[in-house]
């Protein structure tokens, strides 16, 4: 950040009065510039014991799997926001039928919100950040090009989960260890009626 949204005038990284940590502050009027995490959200489509997956046509991670997610928009719901990912990047109508996992990532300022959602009709198609689309059984799960650590979670529990015939909520923290491998930490699950 190199000026103020509020005035245009330069900011400056400094510890604010009351504030415990380095925030961008405005040299002129003295606004404080918050960052703060992204959230991403998206969700789980289950089509029998088979699940939506899609393969990215961006970077980062080009040509690699992933679920249908993305970042949530202003003036729209965590749902509302994981519908239109799965519509825009898989061409997918869905219905959420249940939360699943939410995921911290302190490192890139990042939270995740995964849905289940089911298919409202059969029809889906690649959009404009998929290179392919489709639906993938369970035990064909293409682990070693998934995209992403919170996508590798989320579908390691959800494995979990079916294997044991009841889905929990999860939430836990995805840390990097200094070897550069990444852990799952302070996982709670609890128990969906």
């Amino acid at each position: 950040m190199k000026f103020c949204n509020a005035c245009g005038a330069g900011v400056e990284r400094r510890i604010p009065p009351g504030e415990d940590r380095e925030r961008w502050v405005c040299s002129q009027c003295g606004t404080i510039h918050y960052e703060n995490p992204r959230m991403v959200v998206g969700c789980i489509v289950e089509e029998g014991d088979q699940i939506l997956l899609c393969k990215r046509a961006i970077e980062p991670r080009y040509g690699y799997w992933t679920l249908p997610a993305g970042f949530l928009e202003l003036g729209e719901s965590t749902i509302q926001g994981a519908v239109r990912e799965t519509l825009e990047e898989a061409g997918a109508r869905v219905q959420v039928t249940a939360p699943y996992a939410h995921f911290d990532i302190p490192l890139i300022g990042q939270a995740y919100l995964f849905y289940r959602a089911r298919m409202l009709s059969p029809e889906f198609s690649a959009g404009t950040e998929s290179l392919e689309v489709k639906l993938v059984p369970r035990s064909e799960i293409p682990w070693d090009q998934l995209a992403f650590q919170a996508v590798r979670v989320a579908l390691e529990l959800y494995r979990e989960d079916t294997t044991r015939g009841r889905f929990r909520m999860h939430h836990g923290i995805i840390m990097r260890e200094p070897s550069g491998g990444y852990s799952f930490e302070e996982h709670l699950a609890h128990d969906l009626a």
